[in-house]
């Protein structure tokens, strides 16, 4: 959060057990228009909702009890801080937003694109066969090879340049894009994985996810000037490939856009719900977001 939310306020709310320690934290970003204040989801971070102690030693019933008043601890701190509106996405683990429902918060069911083992990355390539996204990443890589030479600076300045090339600007800052990539890297929990034409070695792409010993979720990518067809499919399978025995599972960070959905799903990955809960606390702030649309 200090990375994504640099120059803006956030915080974090937190449960507790009887016995002090912390059993549940909700993090947010707090934005604020025309004298009102708003939570919504930082730039470059898909999910933010409730995180909550694991107490699978419970029965399922106390599991669902325990849960259930952890969120009732975090929602009553979050109607105390004055907020106008709340929107974030929860993760995929997140499954029991019954006290959000109960609080008068709604919820909408969005999807992503995981693969839930990546270490064999034959037996995920096996789940293409004979289709055209096998075909055109191993067409990509019969001339590239990958290269771990790309700096956060050049990424930034890349995925800058590509949104260029497609006639429109890029929404996420130059600065913030070198942020989070250098302190993912710095930290251990980051990859910036290239690929460059294995004759002249020109750099043709980039693609950059964040990890840890459970999953690694992508989070961008970019090309450069050179187009050739199979790139992108190459560049997110180079990815895959590079975070293969640094974690488990991978998470595409899929969209509601019905192109990137097709593009993902056409990968053999899992289709996962997640939540996105929301509420209007002001009438005023959801005249404003109307307007907006």
């Amino acid at each position: 959060m200090d990375t994504v939310c640099t120059g803006k306020q956030w915080d974090v709310l937190l449960a507790y057990d009887s016995d002090g320690s912390i059993a549940g934290a909700l993090p947010f970003l707090l934005g604020s228009k025309l004298g009102l204040h708003y939570i919504v989801q930082p730039q470059l971070t898909q999910f933010n909702g409730p995180w909550l102690r694991p107490c699978d030693d419970l029965p399922y019933r106390l599991q669902l009890q325990r849960r259930q008043e952890i969120c009732l601890q975090l929602i009553s701190q979050l109607q105390t801080l004055g907020v106008s509106y709340y929107n974030q996405n929860c993760p995929p683990s997140f499954s029991d937003w019954l006290p959000f429902h109960w609080n008068g918060f709604c919820q909408s069911t969005r999807y992503t694109y995981v693969y839930r083992d990546i270490s064999d990355t034959k037996a995920l390539l096996d789940r293409m066969s004979r289709t055209e996204r096998r075909k055109k990443i191993e067409q990509v890589f019969s001339t590239c090879t990958h290269t771990d030479e790309v700096s956060p600076s050049l990424f930034a300045k890349m995925h800058n340049d590509y949104w260029q090339r497609k006639g429109s600007h890029d929404l996420i800052p130059a600065d913030l894009i070198e942020r989070v990539c250098s302190s993912a890297i710095a930290n251990g929990h980051g990859l910036l994985a290239g690929l460059k034409d294995s004759a002249n070695g020109q750099l043709l792409g980039a693609a950059f996810a964040v990890f840890d010993d459970r999953w690694g979720h992508s989070l961008m990518h970019a090309t450069t000037s050179d187009d050739r067809s199979g790139l992108c499919e190459a560049l997110f399978w180079n990815l895959i490939v590079q975070l293969s025995g640094k974690t488990t599972a991978f998470n595409f960070e899929g969209s509601m856009d019905r192109g990137i959905e097709y593009f993902y799903r056409s990968f053999g990955a899992e289709q996962v719900p997640y939540f996105n809960i929301s509420k209007t606390f002001n009438p005023l702030f959801g005249l404003l977001l109307k307007m907006r649309h």
